[in-house]
């Protein structure tokens, strides 16, 4: 059983982040279609989904089509009811539910005015009177959340959740544009930024394609606050350790280097996501640690 998922750049894209959290990080098995924004790829991707027009769109194994990333949450929740997307105990999952459908209907101040960008993050972004409305109200209600579901752990309901995969992006954002927030929420929101989905999703972002004009800013620059990566690079040629890519086991045509030691893999896409955050992908860890293969 394997879905099947449009997704938009993975650097800029919130709602793909969203949808593609609720595969990878509860374990379901999804296949990815990606289209760059602001381009004609994603009309034109998106004709063979219809009705949808917005990414994440996801088509169910036997072909339903089901767009926006609260309604696949759901699906998934109802198909896979041992996967564990929404909390088990009812008081928990009523507030995850709340939670999740007021990121996806509001916060309209800090969206528009801190679009997610996952490649930089700012020293000093100026906000707005309205977006420090919207980082106060995700106060009361991140509150309440811990009131009611005991606040044990980093995550609101007891385990990660669907509601935690929908305030993935708005951590991104606050850590993005260096916004101000009090202890508990910035603890959450690093909690985000370590967790091994999100810096997974991350580092292919930073692998994939040129920037997005459109989501620069004049804001000074600092450095990304989230887990500092291991220092790696690519070089040129094919001489490495192993003889197969960790990921898919073909040929090493493509290399790293970290460590004063080099790491093949199958194109330059598997080394890249890999240079941009080692770490984040077991198969290469386990690799590195235990020797070539």
């Amino acid at each position: 059983m394997t879905y099947n998922l449009v997704i938009g750049d993975r650097s800029y894209s919130s709602w793909s982040l969203r949808g593609w959290l609720l595969f990878d990080a509860f374990g379901l098995p999804v296949s990815l279609q990606r289209a760059r924004l602001y381009s004609d790829e994603l009309p034109r991707l998106l004709a063979d989904f219809a009705p949808a027009r917005t990414a994440p769109t996801a088509r169910m194994p036997e072909g339903t089509v089901v767009s926006e990333s609260l309604a696949i949450a759901e699906e998934l929740a109802s198909r896979h009811p041992d996967a564990g997307l929404w909390p088990a105990d009812p008081a928990r999952r009523a507030t995850a539910r709340m939670l999740a459908a007021e990121m996806h209907a509001g916060f309209g101040a800090l969206r528009d005015y801190c679009p997610m960008n996952l490649r930089v993050s700012y020293q000093d972004a100026a906000p707005p009177e309205a977006v420090l409305r919207d980082l106060a109200r995700l106060e009361v209600i991140w509150d309440h959340a811990r009131q009611v579901c005991g606040g044990r752990g980093p995550w609101f309901c007891g385990d990660y959740s669907v509601a935690d995969v929908f305030f993935a992006p708005v951590a991104a954002r606050i850590a993005g544009y260096n916004l101000p927030v009090g202890a508990a929420a910035s603890a959450y929101v690093n909690a985000h930024l370590a967790h091994p989905s999100f810096r997974r999703w991350r580092a292919m972002g930073l692998a994939e394609g040129a920037d997005q004009p459109v989501y620069r800013r004049d804001f000074p620059r600092r450095d990304w606050p989230g887990p500092v990566p291991l220092a790696a690079k690519a070089v040129s040629g094919t001489e490495a350790e192993n003889r197969a890519c960790p990921y898919s086991g073909k040929p090493v045509t493509d290399v790293l280097e970290i460590a004063g030691r080099r790491f093949g893999f199958c194109n330059p896409f598997c080394r890249d996501k890999t240079v941009a955050d080692p770490e984040a992908w077991p198969a290469f860890m386990a690799l590195f640690r235990g020797g070539a293969a």
